[in-house]
């Protein structure tokens, strides 16, 4: 076992790191001030050369960090870009705090007891493209899982995610999607919501349907069943309304 190897496991072993699959989830984190404590690359040059083409921003932080290693020695799966990190993960009290902090510019995105880690990443990403102030779930996913944090592509850090108890939700209206609620399409969404979606298969938990202050449904077509959460998460924030259109920008990756 090489050093590099060697620090790498005792680093996974010695505090609440947050595994970063890939260069996307690498060069979000770093984007949005994550604390990156080792990079390894199969091959650093290749990765210093990708973040020179796709993200000149954090150039210097992945030339400084990224040091070779077998990742094969220490990951189940090796992502095509070759790269992994490990970051830190933000404070759970900040980010409670930040979440409750009014008033709020943008709403929480509940997602009560979601199974898919997939989608859950997706909801991330989704998030913080739309500048929503956070992700909450309830239930016993954790939405810190390797699995989310990669389909979330490490945009994790550019808003707050966090799981929270039903009473331990933020402040603000809750509006509920719910296939018998009031169509969307006639409401306002306030800043300060927080805009719950069910399970991919359950829908709304009865004991947050009963706390919720207002019920909300999407269009949708007779005898089609469902949206996926992500899509549902996606229509409700655009109905909602995103960022200003001066911060708006985007890339495909």
């Amino acid at each position: 076992m090489d050093d590099t190897v060697r620090e790498w496991r005792e680093a996974e072993q010695a505090g609440d790191l947050v595994l970063l699959d890939g260069f996307h989830a690498l060069k979000h984190a770093l984007r949005f001030g994550a604390d990156v404590r080792t990079v390894i690359a199969e091959d650093p040059a290749a990765v210093r050369a990708l973040a020179r083409e796709l993200a000149p921003d954090v150039e210097g932080a992945v030339v400084r960090l990224a040091r070779r290693a077998d990742l094969k020695e220490v990951l189940p799966r090796v992502h095509p870009t070759g790269v992994a990190a490990l970051a830190v993960r933000p404070d759970r009290a900040a980010g409670i705090a930040g979440l409750g902090r009014l008033p709020r510019p943008a709403p929480v995105v509940v997602l009560d007891n979601p199974r898919n880690l997939g989608n859950v990443g997706a909801v991330v990403r989704l998030a913080a493209g739309f500048g929503a102030t956070g992700v909450v779930t309830r239930g016993d996913l954790d939405p810190w899982h390797p699995n989310v944090v990669r389909a979330g592509a490490g945009l994790h850090y550019a808003t707050t995610v966090e799981r929270l108890a039903l009473d331990e939700l933020p402040p603000g209206p809750l509006y509920a999607l719910d296939p018998e609620g009031a169509d969307i399409r006639a409401l306002t969404l306030p800043d300060d919501a927080l805009l719950a979606f069910g399970s991919e298969r359950h829908g709304i938990s009865p004991e947050l349907r009963a706390r919720a202050d207002h019920l909300v449904s999407l269009p949708m077509r007779p005898q089609v069943s469902s949206y996926n959460l992500a899509t549902s998460v996606a229509m409700t924030l655009f109905h909602w309304g995103g960022p200003p259109a001066h911060e708006q920008g985007g890339e495909d990756s």
